[in-house]
């Protein structure tokens, strides 16, 4: 599976511009998480399991797929031109699956 137009997998600076952007400290996290568990999160030295995602998601307000999906596009360059490309592609996969599934 290409993955040409996804940058590298930045879980790390994906949770720490929406943990600023709406406006919260490590510290916040307190009962999901601990400050230092989320600083070396946001440092990328350690990856997250789905259900830490879950529950961080819940944590700010948001969907897990919108963590994840910014983990994989690049606001700062191509932006929503990627999102929209990762879209698709997903997109097209999902119907892929679907009528695989549905064939037997």
């Amino acid at each position: 599976m290409s993955r040409k137009f996804l940058k590298t997998n930045n879980f790390a600076e994906a949770l720490k511009a929406l943990r600023l952007s709406s406006g919260r400290s490590q510290e916040s996290f307190g009962l999901v998480s601990s400050r230092t568990y989320l600083s070396v999160l946001e440092r990328g030295l350690k990856s997250p399991t789905l259900g830490k995602v879950d529950i961080l998601a819940q944590e700010l307000g948001i969907h897990p797929l919108t963590l994840l999906t910014l983990s994989y596009i690049d606001l700062n360059s191509n932006g929503l031109a990627d999102l929209e490309s990762v879209f698709q592609r997903v997109h097209s996969e999902l119907k892929r699956l679907d009528s695989a599934q549905k064939r037997g």
